[in-house]
């Protein structure tokens, strides 16, 4: 999971945000770090009872087998990708291209995943800062479709082996949640990457949620478009299922593993990530009130609408 951090603890701030239904609680989230730890309010509760279907036992392992052959295919297709990728790049004389889309794309394809995009930029081109709400690691391969963008994403995950290396191709920036020393310093390497044309991803609520709630957009990581005074895109993120309903198999909530949630998706049927891409925020002067206006805009809140989250001073 991603995090970002900022907004102090409290049963507001915990609590999902207005206008999306109340999910079980999740587990008690114990002794916090600091007073800022971000918890989210989803849990076991949120995948809800396993449905029986009509497809049998052996079916059901034949499309799990498949998926998981199709994920080392392309596995070792990135391995060779990124090993030729610069010696094909020097005969061509161009820098190497990247990989993450199509490796993105790949990925979500093995997992038996669609997109759907609704892009409602002028000019899709632009660089500037890119804040999503957060529902799975997979959020990271959707959003890598959309946007060449560095990642902000959690030291813990980003250390994990074999991730470690996959997180650096993917320009992924680390940061501890677990303390707020070393935030005003990743901050900073956020403003410089936009500084210098480049876009950033964020996912400001800090953890991740179910998809049928979420949580508030913490301000911190907002004073970094303000300072290299760039916008700020807001994103929808959702996975739906065969009905269009909201589909939660592929959250990364409550005590899960990453291979927890990659069971539950290649056990799936039909899942699909719709992204709705807004048109760019202007930075404007107050990290607070620029989160607030991105949350709105990504909960599909009336722009004159106050959120319910009592908001940090960080």
């Amino acid at each position: 999971m991603t995090a970002l951090l900022a907004g102090p603890v409290s049963p507001r701030t915990a609590g999902p945000r207005r206008g999306h239904a109340q999910c079980p609680p999740a587990r008690p989230p114990g002794a916090l770090t600091h007073p800022w730890f971000p918890i989210s309010t989803c849990g076991e509760g949120c995948l809800g009872p396993t449905v029986a279907r009509r497809f049998d036992a052996i079916a059901d392992a034949t499309i799990v087998g498949w998926r998981l052959c199709r994920l080392a295919a392309v596995a070792m297709w990135i391995v060779w990708a990124v090993l030729t990728a610069r010696a094909v790049a020097g005969l061509r004389r161009r820098p190497p291209r990247s990989l993450r889309a199509p490796a993105s794309s790949a990925l979500l394809a093995a997992l038996g995943i669609s997109v759907d995009v609704e892009d409602r930029r002028a000019d899709p081109a632009r660089a500037g800062l890119v804040v999503a709400n957060h529902i799975s690691f997979l959020d990271v391969l959707a959003l890598a479709l959309i946007s060449p963008a560095h990642v902000v994403a959690k030291s813990d995950v980003v250390g994990m082996p074999v991730v470690s290396s996959l997180a650096r191709r993917f320009g992924v920036i680390a940061v501890d949640r677990g303390t707020l020393r070393g935030l005003p310093e990743t901050v900073g390497e956020v403003a410089g990457h936009l500084h210098r044309d480049s876009s950033v991803i964020v996912f400001p609520e800090g953890t991740t949620y179910c998809g049928r709630s979420g949580g508030a957009f913490r301000p911190a990581f907002f004073q970094a478009a303000i300072d290299a005074d760039v916008p700020v895109v807001p994103v929808k993120l959702r996975f739906v299922g065969t009905d269009g309903t909201t589909a939660t198999a592929p959250s990364f909530i409550g005590a899960d593993t990453p291979a927890d949630t990659l069971r539950r998706v290649l056990r799936a049927r039909g899942l699909a990530v719709t992204m709705v891409i807004h048109p760019p925020e202007a930075p404007g002067r107050d990290r607070r009130e620029l989160a607030g206006r991105c949350e709105r805009v990504v909960a599909g809140l009336p722009a004159a609408a106050e959120s319910d989250i009592i908001r940090s001073l960080i």
